[in-house]
């Protein structure tokens, strides 16, 4: 009996001391790890928008009226892209919901419709399959599509203007960065009012 005791005491020490170590780190790391996010945000954006020289946040509630009709639900940031002052498109960031849970993806949307240029971040997607959304490859399948035709996946074959072949073995993954696109289109046609 005495040995169980003492065994729980020092499991009790040993998993106290390891919280306390575990919680110094986070506390010690939490700002370094948000700065991270903002700087892989920023060049994400100036990746999809490279013509442009600054970005402007536009807060949620003068987007909140556009957002909050159906069909805008990965959309989670909105960024006027400026040169010389003048909009010259968007930057959105979207989120939808792939195979392994949320594909964060940059989208940049010049004013005359088109996309600039798409970037994917963070994911939960399987590696080897839809973890290729990463891959440049992927990604430039989406330039210079347009707001009017938006954007389809088809499994194989030539893609038409408006189509993207989808990853092979990843087609929920294609279609959820395609989805996510097609609403960053459709938001950046209302924000221009055209």
């Amino acid at each position: 009996m005495r040995d169980y005791v003492r065994l729980t005491g020092v499991l009790l020490i040993v998993c106290v001391i390891a919280g306390a170590v575990l919680g110094a780190t986070n506390y010690i790391t939490e700002d370094k790890i948000a700065e991270q996010a903002v700087k892989a945000n920023d060049e994400a954006r100036r990746s999809v928008m490279p013509q442009s020289k600054d970005f402007e946040k536009i807060e949620e509630d003068k987007v909140s009226e556009i957002l909050s009709n159906a069909g805008y639900d990965s959309i989670r940031e909105v960024y006027e892209a400026k040169s010389d002052g003048n909009i010259i498109g968007y930057a959105i960031k979207i989120a939808p919901k792939g195979y392994g849970g949320e594909v964060e993806v940059m989208v940049g949307v010049d004013s005359e419709g088109k996309v600039s240029g798409i970037k994917v971040g963070k994911n939960g997607e399987t590696p080897g399959l839809g973890k290729n959304a990463t891959t440049p490859r992927f990604q430039e399948q989406f330039n210079m599509k347009n707001w009017t035709d938006g954007v389809k996946v088809i499994k194989n074959g030539t893609p038409k203007d408006n189509e993207i072949v989808a990853i092979a073995g990843a087609t929920i993954t294609s279609s959820a960065v395609t989805k996510g696109v097609n609403q960053a289109l459709n938001l950046a046609k209302e924000l221009s009012g055209k």
